[in-house]
């Protein structure tokens, strides 16, 4: 999976506060880093039969799997918008069903693909990570 269009493939991330003046290239980072520390601490509570506190960590990594997907930009013509769309869909299937029959091999398996979006996501160059603006017209 190559991410030759960058920062383009996601829309500016915008939540709470002084978010909206962050790099977008970082706010896509910080999410990935916060779902991939979420599930490590979800397998460790279901692996203690914790289940309140595995559920409210699938739960939120959820959210954080749903803003990833939110916040790509269908207008940016690659394909990748629609790969990592379907790979956030196919992440969050395999949540629910790591939360329902308490699979750890579920939780890895989605820290694995979300460790591997994260490095390629960190390899991008830094030319590469600003979305592209339209050129404006001369007054």
């Amino acid at each position: 999976m190559g991410f030759g269009y960058g920062a383009g493939a996601y829309q500016q991330v915008r939540s709470h506060g002084t978010v909206e003046t962050a790099d977008p290239h970082g706010l896509i980072a910080m999410l990935m880093d916060g779902a991939i520390e979420r599930l490590t601490k979800a397998r460790g509570h279901m692996l203690h039969g914790e289940v309140a506190a595995k559920g409210e960590l699938i739960s939120r990594c959820l959210d954080i799997i749903s803003e990833l997907r939110g916040s790509l930009d269908p207008k940016v013509e690659t394909p990748l918008v629609g790969q990592l769309g379907a790979l956030y869909d196919y992440m969050g299937r395999r949540l629910l069903h790591a939360n329902l029959h308490d699979d750890p091999r579920a939780l890895d398996e989605v820290s694995d693909l979300m460790q591997k979006l994260r490095r390629a996501w960190a390899g991008i160059p830094m030319d590469a990570r600003q979305p592209q603006r339209p050129a404006q017209a001369a007054p």
